[in-house]
């Protein structure tokens, strides 16, 4: 299995790194910068460098508005029976057959966890795709974390919406959490301490129970208790909701519109 990558910046390079380890293939990462690419993998700096070689798949994974200037060069060199896989945000599967070429092809919206294993993948294959590009695909996101597949495209943007830039939301959310452990009169490291132990432990016991999420905040307060009074402070005239509701339908909206 031969598998090209062209792009090998943060997100390409955190999931290359967990796939040199997790997939058995040969790997060729196409990037100015051959230290950014890791260990395991080779390197080619142009098309120049690649004469003579097929590959089984194109993983793209360059910024989307670089795409049509970048990538074309490089798909004389997909095999006959290969497949095209694209990390890019925003660039459908109509953009990928307009741009490169009608070849089987797959999007997988990754998250920023896929760095350390613990990313969760959207993954949408066209019907050409047969069930070995999907294999290889199915391989490649659960490298990084759990793999997705979903019924429509559309649902690739959802899922950005929620998941792909979602880690920047809990970012953000934490990052108030500390402020408010400080105005409590905490020091810096440990009210960020408290807080990410807190959410970690609170995420791993709701991942680790089948019990629902409400009924697991329920367990944890008593009538007139501490836990009761931030609750209803946190729950005032469904403000939390709406502001999620918010956050998410304004990402979904500028995924439709990167499209």
């Amino acid at each position: 299995m031969d598998i090209l990558m062209i792009g090998c910046g943060n997100m390409g390079g955190a999931m290359l790194r967990r796939w040199v380890d997790a997939v058995p293939a040969s790997y060729t990462a196409v990037n100015r910068t051959p230290s950014a690419i890791p260990a395991g993998a080779g390197h080619a700096g142009s098309p120049d460098d690649l004469s003579g070689r097929t590959f089984d798949a194109i993983v793209i994974a360059v910024k989307p508005q670089q795409i049509a200037d970048i990538v074309p060069a490089y798909m004389p060199f997909l095999k006959d029976d290969g497949c095209v896989i694209s990390i890019a945000a925003g660039f459908s599967i109509a953009s990928m057959k307009a741009t490169l070429g009608d070849r089987p092809a797959i999007r997988i919206m990754p998250n920023l966890p896929a760095q350390i294993g613990r990313g969760v993948n959207g993954l949408y294959a066209d019907p050409s795709c047969s069930p070995a590009h999907r294999d290889l695909a199915d391989r490649l996101a659960k490298a990084t974390g759990s793999a997705i597949w979903l019924d429509t495209e559309d649902e690739i943007d959802r899922i950005t919406a929620v998941a792909g830039s979602g880690t920047g939301y809990v970012f953000e959310i934490a990052r108030a959490y500390v402020a408010a452990a400080e105005r409590l009169g905490f020091a810096p490291d440990t009210a960020r301490t408290l807080v990410l132990e807190t959410l970690a432990g609170a995420v791993e016991m709701a991942a680790q129970s089948e019990t629902s999420l409400e009924d697991l905040r329920n367990s944890v307060m008593s009538k007139k208790g501490t836990t009761e009074a931030g609750i209803h402070a946190l729950r005032r005239d469904g403000l939390l909701e709406q502001l999620l509701v918010e956050t998410t339908e304004a990402a979904y909206a500028r995924a439709c519109e990167l499209r």
